[in-house]
């Protein structure tokens, strides 16, 4: 004879699995960014990472080339979608922000804090300054270049269609910091049209 639970205490143990399950998936969800929150910050950080290329390079590129004839010209198109971006973009860094700092309780905590506890529109100078920065120091004088036919390259493509690129590429390479989440999310943002 099959020993069976009685009903009483079946209902409980199914609420505590749901609830377990739904905490797991929403711990999974913070880990991981959406891919349209990628594509928005790619188009938010175009414009900064193209000046600050255009600072880092400016000895090493030609007068005639794409950067100095048509780069202002085709990044004018991301810095009119910077406004729209820029919600996707905040989640994005807050996402980063929290893997980055995977609660030990260190530096990377208390900024992320800080970016919790600020209005979105108040960081946005503190946010372009500090990634126009950090693009900068990144930048070596021998990959001017590369990055003069890299923007070449895309510019022929619609400002929406860069940032989903990057962020299909992103999620094809299988990024890890922050992981790209599943494709169900792709659509929205500034990616779709």
């Amino acid at each position: 004879m099959k020993h069976r639970l009685p009903t009483r205490l079946i209902a409980p143990a199914l609420a505590l699995t749901a609830l377990a399950t739904s905490q797991a998936a929403l711990a999974q969800q913070q880990a991981c960014v959406a891919p349209a929150d990628l594509s928005d910050a790619v188009v938010y950080v175009m414009p900064i990472a193209f000046d600050a290329a255009q600072s880092a390079c400016a000895n090493r590129l030609s007068r005639d080339g794409f950067m100095a004839t048509g780069g202002e010209t085709y990044i004018s198109q991301f810095r009119s979608g910077q406004d729209k971006a820029w919600p996707g973009a905040f989640r994005f860094l807050k996402t980063f922000m929290d893997k980055e700092s995977g609660g030990e309780g260190g530096s990377q905590d208390q900024m992320g804090a800080m970016l919790g506890s600020m209005p979105e529109e108040a960081l946005r100078p503190f946010v372009d300054a500090l990634v126009g920065q950090m693009i900068a120091a990144e930048i070596k004088g021998d990959t001017c270049g590369q990055i003069e036919r890299g923007l070449e390259l895309f510019s022929p493509m619609p400002v929406e269609n860069v940032g989903g690129i990057v962020a299909f590429i992103a999620e094809l390479t299988d990024l890890k910091n922050p992981p790209v989440c599943g494709a169900a999310s792709a659509t929205a943002g500034t990616a779709r049209k």
